[in-house]
């Protein structure tokens, strides 16, 4: 089973960029959709992007253009890039792997890296 190790959160100030990165060891992750997600204190989980098995990337409207997802199945990794960073991006984020396990999808998931934006 596939295991995933987040790292490159920190503290950064408003209107810099980051890129985060998921290390995948265990299995293949060329074979699992993955997915970012973003968890404030005090608030619901929240989808940040998806990557498709063929590197596609999916954004929810939020988005807004800032972040950039994308795979190197090669490396067994995956990276979120955020631009314009913003004191609301303050969070950790997570990356999981995602397979379907008949006609149920299931998530791994990596532990986290916590980004902090300061103004």
């Amino acid at each position: 089973q596939v295991q995933l190790v987040e790292s490159g959160g920190g503290e950064v100030q408003v209107g810099q960029s980051l890129t985060l990165s998921c290390v995948a060891s265990g299995s293949d992750l060329s074979r699992y959709v993955l997915g970012w997600y973003r968890q404030a204190p005090g608030k619901q989980r929240e989808w940040v992007a998806t990557i498709l098995i063929d590197g596609t990337p999916k954004y929810p409207d939020s988005a807004e253009g800032r972040f950039v997802a994308s795979r190197d199945n090669n490396k067994g990794s995956a990276y979120l890039q955020i631009g314009s960073l913003r004191p609301e991006d303050t969070a950790t984020y997570l990356c999981n792997a995602q397979y379907s396990q008949g006609t149920t999808w299931r998530a791994i998931w990596g532990q986290g890296t916590q980004l902090t934006v300061s103004s």
